[in-house]
């Protein structure tokens, strides 16, 4: 689907015709953990062995496809008490419990001949929480870094580019007192970047991040990864606006702008009630933009899906009708429809979970 999506993006963005704007909104989006109303104060701790911290583990050359070079990843330990730290501001910054603390001494300081995760003993779990007088640990047990160095010519800009590519994967485990194992294991993965140009290929690479600087800030970095595994967080959306056609849809328009959903509404039903053709299918799209404005989230999809309706043209399929679109270069409003009406499912499913892990907030 991602390259209908681009495809569909580009007419909408490129298209002379101004009856369409772009707005973004943003929703909340559930964790993929929900912690219990009684779990308030977090001890954050840092289970990785201090002697493995930063070590350059290797490199592997790794294939890229036809006529490309192997390019060599560099594998690292990340720093645990960066990440730890990091991992503790990040969710003190979200204020979603009452209080966190970091433990600032590391619970391994030699692990085996190489870098490996402990578990933490329900005896060492039961330990911690009550010496530092918290509910719960949240241990960082493994920062892996992979990071790719490259420099290029770019012959457009008559420089060379020097790039670092990182990515990295923190292994973060949750753990309850008196209960035998972890409650669960979250393994986060993201990626940072850096760029720089120069004169000459030497030029570009000598202004590069240092390796150095690059674990520090790749293992800062890693701490707020898994984050937003464990606390809810807020999504940026792209959406479509219908504006022209008929008095009624520029007035709306003007509504929507103003963020009165409800009289804007008012006006697109008028329109969806009176009008037929392109004009009825826009109204409908908009009412659904307009309801999940309001968060009716289920009464959204419902508009949306008559929107779809009216987009297919009679005796097509969905797939003619996507191919037949790509072909021709023109807009598909079905593809708009289809795709918009995924992404209000996925917020319908996650509503329970959503509302489930924010009432600690109404009590």
């Amino acid at each position: 689907m991602s390259k209908y999506s681009i495809f569909l993006c580009s007419l909408l963005l490129l298209s002379a015709c101004q009856s369409v704007e772009q707005l973004t909104i943003d929703y909340m989006i559930p964790a993929d953990v929900s912690f219990p109303n009684s779990l308030r104060r977090v001890a954050v701790v840092n289970n990785m062995p201090v002697e493995y911290n930063n070590q350059n583990l290797g490199t592997k050359k790794e294939p890229q496809g036809d006529n490309l070079p192997e390019r060599i990843v560099h594998y690292y330990e990340g720093d645990g008490k960066r990440t730890a730290e990091a991992l503790a501001d990040a969710l003190a910054d979200a204020e979603y419990f009452d209080e966190v603390v970091i433990c600032d001494s590391a619970l391994r300081e030699k692990a085996a001949e190489t870098p490996s995760e402990a578990i933490l003993s329900t005896e060492q779990v039961n330990e911690l929480t009550e010496a530092l007088d918290v509910d719960f640990l949240v241990s960082l047990e493994n920062i892996q870094v992979n990071a790719i160095w490259k420099t290029s010519l770019r012959p457009e800009w008559g420089l060379y580019l020097g790039t670092v590519d990182v990515k990295v994967f923190p292994t973060v485990r949750v753990y309850l007192p008196n209960r035998r194992g972890a409650m669960v294991t979250l393994i986060g993965n993201d990626s940072i970047y850096w760029e720089e140009a120069g004169q000459t290929e030497a030029q570009a690479h000598a202004r590069l991040i240092s390796e150095k600087d690059m674990l520090q800030e790749a293992s800062d970095f890693a701490g707020s990864v898994p984050v937003r595994q464990m606390l809810p967080y807020w999504q940026h959306a792209e959406r479509y606006l219908f504006t022209g056609g008929s008095v009624n849809m520029r007035d709306a328009a003007v509504y929507a702008k103003e963020g009165d959903w409800d009289e804007a509404g008012k006006l697109w039903k008028q329109v969806y009630d009176t009008k037929k053709g392109k004009q009825q299918m826009y109204a409908a799209y908009n009412l659904a933009l307009s309801y999940e404005m309001r968060d009716s989230i289920s009464t959204a999809k419902e508009w949306v899906t008559r929107a779809e309706q009216l987009a297919l043209p009679v005796g097509k399929t969905p797939q003619q009708e996507l191919e037949e679109a790509m072909k021709e270069g023109r807009r598909s409003y079905y593809l708009l429809f289809t795709l918009y009406k995924e992404e209000l499912k996925k917020r319908e499913e996650g509503l329970s979970r959503l509302d489930m892990q924010m009432q600690r907030f109404n009590e």
